[in-house]
């Protein structure tokens, strides 16, 4: 058995109900589900229609988001998710690379590294290298006035920890910022780069080993491990080259408003809803949703 989710931006509801007994009539599906009305619907399948990309191309001009996935396993126990651009809306070292005035052409190579066309551990190097110098309270103020949540985050993060699961927080960019987010947020744990400092400044270097694609796959290989539960267990989400290997493992992975090249491999791909559609996506009703964190 198999459920298929329309969802779309909740700033901005337009999930027809005349489109959803469209689509449940046109594939033979079950009584549709409504998660949230104009936002967020859901229908059983009993097989995978023939169809499916094509149909969610046509809805992806009309501002919605569709999934198909196996009704079974979609309730997760664990929540692995990249930080950049998806727990946050912007890019930490392109903000910081901003205040040393070198933002333009970081954040050409920070498109570049996120699309796979440059080696990670050679982009960040060249990145970092770009900010020595630059005063350590510039971490601060970046965080302070450049930084905001990826909106549902909030909402993501208490409803799955309120059911039992774990978080952890995995990241490209660096523990100055990954701290800060996961203490917000609430995750269990959040692992980053660590950006040198001496006598005040940045010193232009990450250490080492610099954590990569293949340092999210182990986190999320270790983590399930110590949890005692299997990968399957798991919904990951990213929006970078970088992510692609936890994406394929997990259980679900989920490609955030992603560069083309990552979603074109995932199953899964968000465009138009924000990280509520996570929890959709595994069944949540909105009125299922928690706001804050317990305890």
């Amino acid at each position: 058995m198999f459920i298929a989710t329309l969802l779309c931006n909740p700033a901005t509801p337009c999930v027809d109900p005349a489109l959803v007994d469209s689509l449940r009539n046109a594939w033979g599906g079950g009584e549709a589900l409504w998660l949230c009305p104009d936002v967020a619907a859901e229908f059983p399948l009993e097989a995978l229609p023939e169809n499916q990309w094509q149909v969610w191309e046509d809805l992806q001009s009309l501002g919605v988001d569709l999934i198909v996935q196996p009704a079974a396993t979609r309730r997760k126990k664990m929540l692995l998710a990249d930080m950049d651009s998806t727990m946050i809306e912007q890019e930490c070292i392109d903000e910081l690379a901003e205040e040393a005035g070198v933002g333009p052409r970081v954040k050409e190579i920070t498109a570049r590294a996120m699309n796979g066309e440059l080696d990670f551990d050679g982009a960040l190097t060249e990145r970092v290298g770009l900010l020595a110098g630059l005063p350590e309270t510039v971490i601060t103020q970046v965080l302070d006035n450049r930084i905001t949540l990826m909106p549902g985050g909030r909402q993501l993060l208490a409803t799955m920890k309120a059911n039992g699961a774990y978080a952890a927080l995995v990241s490209g960019g660096f523990t100055a910022f990954t701290a800060r987010i996961a203490a917000e947020l609430g995750f269990d744990e959040n692992r980053a780069n660590t950006l040198l400092v001496q006598d005040g400044k940045l010193t232009g270097k990450p250490s080492l080993p610099i954590l990569g694609r293949e340092a999210k796959v182990e986190t999320l290989e270790q983590i399930t491990a110590r949890l005692g539960i299997s990968e399957a267990d798991v919904i990951a989400v990213g929006d970078g080259a970088n992510d692609l290997g936890m994406l394929l493992r997990a259980g679900s992975g989920v490609a955030l408003h992603a560069k083309p090249s990552v979603a074109a491999q995932c199953e899964i791909r968000i465009n138009h809803g924000d990280l509520t559609a996570l929890l959709y996506l595994q069944g949540y009703a909105q009125d299922a949703f928690q706001h804050t964190l317990k305890g």
